[in-house]
């Protein structure tokens, strides 16, 4: 079977193979007004399993047959195109500067392949979504802000820190994107001189008479980007606010995330003609995803100002229950506000583990079902790292999808950048999620439909067994196979 991403040791070879958001409730579907025809539509099958050389590779064709109603012993995959629910937005990564400092580090082939890796949509998994950071995060070299200390109006602001990696890095991949690339930034924390600790690690909290200081920051960094041909379509109010780390961080209550908004960070956006730019609250773990989102969103002065309520997982590693019902239960009770994962990846680097199917099967995880409760958008923590999961500069290793080794010039993929390409390759912005049900709980699915009327069915298998199931479309249906540890996405 021809391997559309040939690996060898993870490191790719050869690469070859083929918005708006609505404000839509995914408890509520809408009907499209002309049902879902087949006619005589093929299946095209791109897989990746664990014991095999698949990797995003076009396995097999398939074809739909007249079949009707299923038997209970079946093992069915059942998909309705003529109901759509959100509609996509995009997926992709986070733009460091530890991944920008250490792809500046690569040989120029390497960059090059990197690029393509990522954001080319024929040879590559056409990335469309990005994440950055205002200042430093602690995947960077050192902790760092834009202006001086104590400048309170901020007469000295400059992102010249960001032109060595950052900046170039943000610019190559807008182009080997076509051209876009949606962007959006997130603080890790204020500057030390504007918090009750007076230093940027280890939490604390904004000074009240720097809030609108601080507000004015986030203006004068999108001004600052978009000076140099980067367009920022989004904003976080705060990553992690209720985490206090020993990088940058800085602590919100829902409270004062909520009374920020309303009274500093939203109005200073309108007034600076920004109202544009859409603005992400919690930007945190699942866990408390509704009572922070609620306490901002009950109230219409904040809430006219957010776009969205981000997310991340960090909260739920030790078990199976990612809390995703958390997830449905905000999207039920404002269907209005979009839905954003805006942080994932695996933590406690090992290099020993760069192998390890169980990387990509969190990622398959975690994306089935964070769309199937209404997400419109997913983004990957950082995209690139080096051969010890940094730089970081306290020391805070993790997994990437891509680990470049700088002292060899060696590329190696991890399966998570596989399992994300099964996603991002194949949903396209402006895509709106479908039916797409399971009767076997072995088999995981979701699905979508892309502006060109093409359909995506994504189906995850993270058991042991291979599992023989019917592709099932409006009383027609497709033989298809699910290898063990396997995610596939079937495309007609």
């Amino acid at each position: 079977m021809k391997k559309l991403f040939p690996v060898v040791s993870f490191s790719l070879m050869a690469l070859g193979l083929m918005g708006a958001c609505t404000q839509t409730n995914p408890s509520q579907s809408k009907s499209n007004s002309q049902p879902f025809q087949l006619q005589s539509r093929a299946v095209t099958v791109y897989t990746t399993a664990q014991n095999t050389e698949h990797r995003l590779a076009k396995t097999e064709t398939l074809q739909f047959k007249e079949f009707g109603q299923p038997l209970e012993t079946q093992v069915c995959v059942f998909v309705d195109p003529s109901k759509t629910f959100q509609t996509m937005l995009g997926i992709g990564g986070a733009i460091t500067d530890a991944t920008a400092e250490t792809f500046a580090k690569m040989p120029k082939d390497k960059q090059d392949e990197i690029m393509r890796a990522y954001y080319d949509p024929t040879n590559g998994i056409g990335y469309t979504l990005g994440r950055t950071t205002i200042h430093s995060s602690d995947f960077a070299s050192g902790s760092y802000t834009y202006v001086d200390e104590n400048d309170k109006e901020l007469k000295s602001f400059s992102v010249k820190h960001d032109e060595q990696y950052r900046i170039p890095f943000i610019k190559q991949a807008i182009a080997a994107a076509g051209g876009k690339l949606t962007m959006y930034a997130s603080p890790w924390s204020p500057p030390a001189w504007m918090k009750d600790t007076k230093t940027m690690l280890q939490g604390g909290k904004l000074l009240p008479e720097y809030r609108q200081n601080w507000a004015n920051y986030f203006v004068k960094f999108v001004n600052a980007y978009e000076k140099q041909g980067i367009p920022i379509w989004g904003l976080s109010v705060q990553n992690e606010p209720m985490a206090k780390q020993t990088w940058e961080s800085c602590i919100f209550t829902a409270e004062e995330e909520r009374d920020f908004i309303k009274e500093y960070l939203g109005p200073t956006l309108h007034k600076s003609g920004m109202k544009d730019k859409k603005l992400i609250a919690w930007d945190h773990n699942r866990d408390l995803i509704y009572q922070r989102a609620s306490t901002v969103l009950n109230d219409p002065e904040a809430a006219k100002y957010v776009w969205g309520i981000g997310y991340h997982w960090y909260e739920t590693w030790t078990g199976s229950d990612m809390l995703f019902d958390n997830l449905k239960k905000v999207k039920e009770t404002f269907p209005n506000t979009n839905l954003i994962f805006t942080e994932g990846c695996i933590e406690k680097f090992q290099f020993s583990r760069i192998n390890d199917w169980a990387l990509g099967e969190k990622y398959g995880y975690s994306m089935v079902n964070d769309f199937n409760a209404g997400t419109v958008a997913w983004t990957d923590w950082n995209m690139v790292l080096d051969e010890n999961g940094g730089p970081n500069h306290v020391g805070n290793f993790c997994f990437a999808p891509i680990h470049a080794d700088t002292k060899t010039g060696k590329v190696h993929y991890t399966n998570s950048y596989y399992y994300l390409g099964h996603f991002s390759k194949f949903v396209k912005p402006g895509a709106k999620r479908i039916i797409s049900s399971s009767n076997r709980d072995a088999l995981q699915t979701t699905a979508f439909l892309n502006p060109d009327g093409q359909v995506a069915v994504v189906v995850l298998n993270t058991t042991d067994k291979k599992l023989d199931y019917k592709l099932w479309i409006n009383g027609k249906a497709a033989d298809a196979t699910s290898l063990p540890h396997s995610i596939a996405t079937l495309v007609l």
